[in-house]
Order: structure tokens, then sequence, then C-alpha cells
């Protein structure tokens, strides 16, 4: 028998033995302990194989009638039915939920495009002078695929396919490969725009554009861990990841570049310039050398365009001193003892009964305005709105200046090192990489800016999906067709899940499960810092036998009552959450994406190489959680900027 049965059948020993052990006899039992067996008994009959939102559900409704039983067994059956329409209809009218379909059409539309192919492939031969190449660009890969997807199975077995076959050609370690590829594409779990966190937010009732801000910066911190641990570990190990060839750090020129780069120069925008005053350059057309010109001054531009953005934003006058209120007090002369009765203006105050005034009465007061006291003030609000009019913009600060300069000097230098091989790498990257961040940051942005909520850019992310596809010839009906059904099968899942832990969270709730675990936790008089940990650990453990759906919607309602308690911000903890399931992901015996790249991998490829090459990686994620918990302005810094 597979050790990974072996596993699971002890984990399920375990939880029975422990039911027995730890509840009381069946004279002493309280309907508490039966909301503590339903819990156990879920995670047993999800164990076993049972389709899990049907499990909740089922559970959900047999105890729920317990329960109501217990109280008034007439009322039982039509108490429990009234629940089970209740609670799916809440979930009907989730509007955060409608998100989730269209994200999910995105990411299937990208797969389905095979965007990933030629993203790989330019991303390899850019970084072909980083030790670790191939791994890093696989990292890379499945950090933009994982944004744009969300989708851990999808990513880890299009890689799969992609870039193991080319790492172990290349002769990189077997484990380092695997190691790579499920750890990059576990991103999607972390990286926005993750459904896990929509799930989070929908079940702890924490805003979904606050938790896609917070997790912006952690995301980008562990893909960074990432990285650097393979050009660290390719520098002192490079049997492991050895460097490429010349020959395939070779880039093709036109033939174009090829007259300039000998007859001129090698250096793009002086090779360009001497051609287009006629310098050697017989044959090249000066169409073509104004297109290249325009691709090479494009990050020149998009500099441009940043800092005049940036310096509007810094040097905009303070809205304080714009607000003009004498304009609307020199109209009408109101006593703040008006202000006090009338609550604002135009109202007038309440009567003895309760009833308005009539609105006869106030015509008078309203005429009254017009009195030559009132006309004399309001030529006053001229010189202020003209003043306001030339308020002159603050000066640029210092730090702006600053990053200027920075942002200036590395532009020349890499104009300086901008050869002709380098523009056609260039090139490549604006035919895979750019496009496709472009849609992914005009996606996020538009919700972490506050431009769009997180369903009408996650519609505009699927007809962005849908323009790139077409964009590169890859779109057609059978295509769609797929995307939809794959889409409508997952969030049909994932709506299923919600209907189901909502019964069963609120037979839980009924028995009294939820007070008994409060009260426990309580009597430990733990800190803040102890009961994180328990938490996470706890979390941690689950994510072996279940998957984040189930950890989510099964028992964040049992940790998120107590987060008040201990002084812990949901949106913190659904953070650490995300970032600890994804270690999840990558723990031996029972990680999902272990299985989802043994699947696609070559025969000679065992289990156990791609369990050993995931350890370093989830060691590093548990770094990345420590530096997170220790340092929580790497996830709070963004929300508390943007949405003071």
């Amino acid at each position: 028998m597979r050790k990974e049965v072996w596993f699971g059948l002890s984990i399920l020993v375990a939880i029975v033995v422990g039911l027995f052990i730890l509840m009381p006899s069946p004279e002493n039992m309280t309907n508490g302990h039966l909301g503590l067996l339903m819990l156990a008994l879920v995670v047993v009959a999800i164990m076993l194989g049972f389709p899990t939102a049907f499990t909740l559900m089922g559970m959900g409704v047999m105890f729920a009638w317990f329960a109501f039983y217990s109280r008034d067994p007439s009322l039982a059956t039509q108490q429990t039915l009234d629940l089970m329409v209740q609670r799916a209809y809440s979930v009907m009218a989730n509007d955060v939920l409608i998100s989730i379909p269209l994200f999910i059409f995105m990411g299937y539309l990208v797969e389905r495009a095979n965007l990933i192919e030629k993203l790989f492939k330019s991303l390899h031969i850019a970084m072909a002078r980083v030790p670790g190449s191939l791994a890093v660009a696989t990292i890379v890969t499945c950090a933009v695929f994982a944004t744009a997807t969300g989708i851990v199975g999808a990513v880890v077995t299009l890689m799969g396919l992609l870039a193991l076959p080319a790492m172990l050609k290349a002769g990189y370690s077997t484990q380092l490969s695997a190691g790579a590829i499920t750890a990059g594409g576990c991103l999607g779990i972390l990286i926005p725009p993750s459904v896990l966190l929509i799930v989070y937010g929908a079940t702890a009732g924490v805003s979904v554009v606050k938790l896609y801000a917070g997790a912006f910066f952690p995301g980008i911190m562990l893909a960074t861990l990432y990285i650097g641990y393979v050009i660290i570990l390719a520098k002192l190990k490079p049997s492991m990841a050895p460097p490429l060839s010349a020959a395939e750090r070779h880039v093709d020129l036109p033939p174009f570049a090829e007259s300039i780069s000998t007859g001129i120069s090698n250096n793009v925008v002086p090779g360009l310039l001497g051609a287009l005053k006629g310098k050697r350059a017989a044959g090249v057309s000066t169409r073509t050398l104004l297109s290249q010109l325009g691709i090479a001054l494009l990050p020149a531009l998009a500099f441009a365009l940043a800092m005049g953005v940036s310096y509007r934003l810094v040097t905009a006058p303070d809205a304080a001193q714009t607000e003009l209120v004498e304009m609307g007090l020199g109209a009408q002369d109101v006593s703040s003892e008006d202000l006090s009765l009338n609550g604002s203006f135009g109202e007038p105050p309440p009567a003895e009964d309760g009833l308005a005034e009539p609105p006869q009465e106030a015509a008078p007061a309203a005429s009254s305005a017009a009195t030559p006291e009132a006309s004399q003030a309001q030529p006053t609000a001229a010189p202020a709105a003209s003043g306001a009019a030339a308020m002159e913009r603050k000066p640029a600060p210092q730090s702006f200046w600053i990053a200027f300069g920075i942002g200036l000097a590395a532009l020349l230098v890499f104009y300086a090192f901008f050869t002709f091989a380098r523009l056609e790498i260039f090139k490549m990257l604006l035919g895979s990489l750019f496009p496709l961040a472009f849609m992914i940051l005009a996606v996020l942005g538009s919700i972490v800016f506050g431009l769009a909520t997180p369903t009408e850019a996650a519609a505009m992310g699927a007809f962005g999906g849908i323009l790139l596809a077409a964009a590169y010839r890859r779109f057609n009906f059978g295509m769609l067709k797929e995307s939809a059904y794959l889409a409508t099968k997952t969030s049909a899942m994932v709506c299923w899940l919600f209907v189901g832990s909502s019964i069963f969270s609120a037979s839980f709730a009924l028995l009294g499960g939820q007070e008994i675990i409060n009260d426990w936790v309580l009597s430990l008089d733990m800190t803040p810092l102890q009961f994180m940990i328990l938490a996470q650990v706890i979390i941690f453990l689950l994510g072996w036998p279940l998957e984040w759906t189930e950890i989510i919607v099964i028992f964040m309602p049992i940790f998120i009552p107590l987060l008040a308690h201990f002084d812990v911000d949901p949106l913190f903890f659904g953070l650490l959450v995300a970032m600890n399931l994804q270690t999840a992901f990558l723990s031996p015996p029972v990680a999902m994406s272990a299985f989802y790249l043994k699947g696609v991998a070559p025969p000679h490829v065992t289990l156990n190489q791609i369990f050993l090459g995931m350890l370093p990686f989830m060691g590093i994620q548990i770094i990345a959680l420590i530096l997170l918990y220790i340092f929580p302005a790497i996830g709070m810094w963004l929300p508390g900027v943007l949405y003071k």
C-alpha cells in the first residue's frame, strides 16, 4: 500500500481515537459536544472522499434538526427547512461572490490561449546571464501566470509540461526544477486576484479590496525570496543549475540590425540615429528605422510619464485649502444655533409633535436670504474663489527629486548597455510579458485605487483575456466554450461550498460548539502571539488533508470570533492565513502541487524527488510568514495609505 494511503488512514485513526478519549460519556454529553462531534465527523467524511459541499450540507441539516428538536419537537422540521432556505439565499445575495466566476473565467481564457509558452521563452532569453536563469524564469513566469489565473493546478501542470523538460535538458537538478515549479505555481494562492482572498473576505466580512492591496507586497516579497534562493544556490553549487552556453544565449538579429551594429554602432540609440542621418545604412528604410527607434525609446517615455504623473500628485494643493466654505455661507446667514436645530442646510426644524413644519412656513425664511446684509456678503466669495483658482502648486518634496535622479541615472545606464541583441529581447517581452502584465495591472489597479469594484474589474479582466487570445490568434469558439464550461464548473463548486458551510456554521452555532471552543481558548489565558502561533499551526496541519476552500469555509468561522478578544486585525489575519495555506500546499506528504507535477513529469522523476525539492521552498515560506508577522507593515502599509 502507498505511503500516502497509510498516512491518510493514520490521521483518520487518530481523529477517531481522539473522539473517544476527549468526548464525555453519553449521559454527560451536551449539545456543544455534539457540535464538536459534527466538526470531527465532517473532517473524517471529507478525507474518506465524500463531496465536501454536500457533506457540509448534510451534516449541517441533520445536526440542525437535532438542535431544533431538543428545543421544540413540533417545529424542528419547519425550522430546519427555513434555515436551509435562508442560508442558501444569503449566499445567493452576496455580491462579493459575483467576481469569483469572472476571475476564474479570465484565468481559463489566459490558460487556454497558451500565452505562457511565449512568455517563458522570452523570459528565459532575457535572464540568460542570471545564475540559475531557467529556474528564475520559471518562478517569474509562474508569478505572472498565477496572477492572471489564480489556479494552482493549471499553473503547475502547464509549467511542468513546459519548463521541467527544458530544465532537465539543461542539466538542472531534478529537485531544484521541481521545487521552482511547485513553489512558483502556488503563488496564485496569495498574489491578487486570488480567489482565496475573495472567499476569505466573504467569510470573514473583510473588504476584498483591502485584502488585495494587503497581499500585493507579501506576494512580491515571497517571489523575491524564491529568486534569491535560486541565484545563491546556483552560485554556490553550479552543478545544480549550470549556466547556459554562449550558443543558447545567442539572439539572431534581423538584417537591418546586423548592418547597423557592424557599420555604425552596436548601441541601439546611437546606431539608429546615425542610420537616420545616412551613415552607411544602405537598404534600410526610414520607416523601419523610426519604428525601431520608437520601440527603443519606450522605456524613456514610460519613465517620463510616470514622473510627470507623480509630480502632479505630490505638488497638488491640499484639498482643505481649496474648499471655500465662505461660498456656502455667503448666500444665507445661518447661525450656529440654527445649524444645531436643523442638522443640515435646507431642513426645517422638527415640530414638537414629531412632524416637520409645513413647507409654506419655510418660504419667508428662504426669502429673507435676499436681505441687504446677505447681498453685501456675496461679493466676498469672488476674491476667495479667484484666490483659490490662482493658488499655486506646492513645491515638490526632496524625496521626489531623489527618486527622479536615481531613476534618470538608471535610465542612462540602461541605454548605455542597450544593444541590438537586447532590443530583440525587449521586443520579445513586448509581445509576451507586457500585454499580460498590462491587463493584470489594469485589473488590480482599478480595484486597489477604487476605480472599480472587484466584480467590475473581473468583468474587465475577462474581456481583456478574450482580447489577448484574439490578438495572439488563439481565440475560437471551442476555446471559449471550454473556458466557460470549466469556469462554470469551478464556480459552482465554490458556491455550493459556501451554501454548505453556511448551513454547517449555523448548526455549529445552534449546538453551542463555538461557545465551547471560545471558552476553552480564553481559559488558556494566551497572549496574542501565542494565539497567533496556535492558530497558524492548526491551519498548517489542516492544510495536509484538506483543500484551502474547505479550511476557509469550515474553520475560519471558528477563528474569526476570537480575533477581537486578542486584538488581531481580521485583514492581517487573512494575509497570514493565505501565506500559511500556500505553505501547506508544499508540505509533504499531502502536497497537492506535487501530485499535479507528478502527473505530467517524465517517468524517471519520482514523487520523493519532488518532495525533496519542495522542502527548501517551504522553509522560505515559513521565513516569509515570520517576517510578515514581525513586520506587519509589509502587508498593512498599502491598505493604510490607500484607505485611510
